[in-house]
């Protein structure tokens, strides 16, 4: 184990450890330590340096943490803090899944070399990595082309990579020596070989190393042509593809766990298919089970309630095929509660699908409608072929303006109607013969409303 930082001056030993080797006993260990690295622990190194004492604190630094470990923290567990703020002057890595061929490893290398750049190509074979660079420096004759490997001595490695920090060299073709610990801000092109065998927060490590500085920056992430990939393969490369924003690793990490599962978290086990019972449905099942330990009575979920508008809630095949990904939609349209959140959401849909179409924007609305319905208590709403029909529940009523409310709803669509009945404020509009949807004008005039009472 190589500690980093040791301080002793401070009322309590601190220590920074970063890497993993053959851990010895200690006759103080440290009360708090810092794990850089984490993912390269194995279980059984961690749990021995928990034993060194017992009642150390530990905070564990990761970018994409091992689906046991974020499962533990999404369960309360463990305690959890994400950063996601970005270093300035920083953009988003171009990221490409394609199939490997010459042409396209020539041109990048080729559009990197004209704006003076310098390139990762990722080849995790030493035995014919030699041959690999041979390959490039014949397709590309006028760069510089070096590799480098794990199985080299030390001081020939450090003088290969020396050399190309020092711009000797144009072209490092190399193992996953570079995954950690690597920082050459004039590297911005990364081509991966065979990406179809890395994990996903391998592949986001990776992709780590470009991008580094003010440039935009480019990843290739190749497959052998005409090979079959296995689904998890393809669910892997498709989603290094879909999170490139910067700061994603939290995300990354949570499709990780869907796609391995979240092994056993007491056990030995950081990664397993939990597919049988489903995320969301073990997740439940987990927090009452350490809710009903922490003597925390659990209530029943009393949100039953089935959507107050007739509007189609179906999002369309052609749109996205992929049943899994369409729940994802659903779910992250679940989330609209206010105008800045579904133009979020509309833009994020847009940027990875594609346009969407008015049925869509609909069922966002009708999402947002019923969040606000909600803070209103409105659990009824009639509605006809030929009008709508909202009851304001009498305590609600009783704190708006009428006659503001009723020149916003001019404002909105002059075709509303208002009385108040039963103490109780009821607003209705015809459906038909409007130039949008009802449920854009419901939506907007209950938002007025919530703003006025609030």
């Amino acid at each position: 184990m190589r500690v980093l930082f040791q301080e002793r001056s401070l009322p309590f030993r601190l220590k920074v450890v970063v890497f993993r080797k053959v851990f010895r006993e200690e006759k103080r260990p440290a009360d708090i330590q810092f794990w850089g690295n984490f993912r390269i622990f194995t279980f059984f190194q961690k749990e021995k340096i928990k034993e060194m004492k017992k009642n150390v604190n530990i905070l564990t630094l990761s970018a994409t943490p091992i689906p046991r470990t974020l499962k533990m923290a999404m369960s309360g567990l463990k305690d959890l803090s994400v950063l996601d703020t970005a270093p300035s002057d920083r953009y988003p890595v171009q990221t490409y899944v394609v199939e490997k061929n010459d042409m396209l490893t020539k041109e990048s290398i080729y559009k990197e070399l004209s704006r003076n750049g310098q390139i990762f190509y990722l080849y995790n074979n030493v035995k014919g990595i030699e041959n690999e660079a041979a390959h490039i420096s014949k397709l590309v004759p006028e760069a510089r082309v070096c590799y480098a490997h794990g199985q080299m001595s030390k001081t020939e490695l450090e003088k290969i990579i020396e050399d190309f920090v020092e711009y000797k060299y144009d072209i490092l073709v190399c193992t996953t020596i570079i995954e950690t610990g690597i920082d050459i801000p004039n590297v911005n092109t990364l081509i991966i070989s065979d990406a179809q065998n890395y994990g996903l927060s391998q592949l986001y490590q990776l992709r780590g190393r470009v991008g580094r500085s003010n440039k935009i920056a480019y990843a290739y992430l190749t497959y052998t042509p005409g090979k079959t990939l296995t689904d998890t393969a393809v669910k892997r490369l498709k989603a290094i593809k879909e999170f490139t924003e910067l700061g994603s690793g939290y995300k990354i990490a949570m499709r990780d766990l869907a796609i391995r599962g979240a092994g056993d978290l007491l056990g030995g086990e950081q990664a397993g298919f939990i597919d049988s019972v489903g995320i969301d449905l073990y997740t439940k099942l987990l927090e009452e089970a350490i809710n009903e330990l922490k003597g925390i009575k659990t209530e029943d979920e009393e949100d039953d309630r089935s959507s107050l508008l007739d509007v189609d809630t179906h999002i369309k095949t052609d749109y996205v095929t992929e049943e899994s990904v369409r729940i994802e939609i659903h779910k992250l349209i679940n989330t609209i509660d206010n105008k800045e959140t579904l133009e979020k959401v509309k833009s994020e849909l847009e940027d990875r699908f594609g346009k969407i179409d008015e049925d869509m924007l609909i069922y966002m609305y009708e999402e947002w409608f019923e969040k606000l319905a909600n803070k209103l208590e409105i659990n009824h709403v009639i509605q006809t072929k030929n009008q709508i029909e909202i009851q304001i529940p009498e305590k609600f009523s009783n704190k708006i303006n009428g006659e503001k409310l009723f020149l916003k709803m001019y404002n909105i669509n002059p075709k509303f109607k208002i009385r108040y009945q039963f103490k109780k404020i009821i607003i209705s509009l015809p459906i038909i013969n409007q130039p949008k949807h009802y449920v854009y004008y419901i939506t907007e005039l209950l938002q007025e409303i919530i703003n006025d009472i609030e």
